[in-house]
């Protein structure tokens, strides 16, 4: 059983998980809005960094981390496509607010692709990316496309780095906690940065 412990140190979570425990946060935290609180990119690294200390096997972690980055953000945009339009037609407040279905739309004609590849590296926005994706309309050839490149290079290139590291650099494992945090705070600055600028 995982305690509070295991959910804040990705190395607890993922030895007291393996597998699954690694392909139920990437694909909930890719394709469900619950998923907004849970740590995709620390995980994966650390997973990665674990497979090079012989807790995990690589290849199949690999394609694990792939293939729920993948799905999950494309069950994410059928649930945009499905209920969001539908939800946003409904009593106009700061959420529900059918302007926010063009807004959408205009963002994604714009913004789209970019968006879809750049967001697996924003926590929080990495949810929300594909559930707006098919709110907005776009279409989904185009959608699976930069979906596939962003899972690519976030699913297979974090994974990658931390096992990268773990092999070649001795005694890594002893600051895995100090990288995890640069991950996750190196991450959130993108978005305030943002938020910052839009501000002004």
């Amino acid at each position: 059983m995982l305690s509070l412990t295991a959910f804040i140190d990705p190395t607890a979570i993922i030895q007291a998980a393996g597998y699954v425990g690694v392909a139920a946060i990437i694909f909930t935290e890719s394709g469900l809005l619950v998923g907004v609180i849970l740590p995709g990119d620390s995980v994966l690294f650390t997973a990665g960094f674990l497979a090079s200390q012989g807790y995990l096997n690589i290849v199949p972690l690999l394609l694990l981390s792939f293939t729920m980055a993948a799905l999950g953000d494309n069950v994410g945009y059928w649930l945009g496509k499905r209920f969001g339009p539908s939800v946003f037609s409904r009593e106009k407040s700061f959420l529900l607010n059918p302007e926010n279905i063009s807004r959408a739309e205009r963002f994604y004609e714009e913004h789209g692709a970019k968006t879809i590849v750049l967001a697996r590296f924003m926590p929080v926005i990495r949810t929300l990316a594909p559930v707006l994706a098919g709110v907005g309309s776009m279409k989904w050839r185009t959608f699976m496309t930069y979906n596939l490149m962003g899972a690519t290079i976030w699913g297979l290139g974090v994974t990658f780095a931390g096992y990268i590291l773990g092999a070649k650099v001795p005694g890594i494992d002893r600051y895995i906690i100090p990288i995890v945090l640069v991950i996750v705070f190196s991450s959130v600055i993108p978005p305030l940065w943002q938020y910052a600028r839009r501000r002004r």
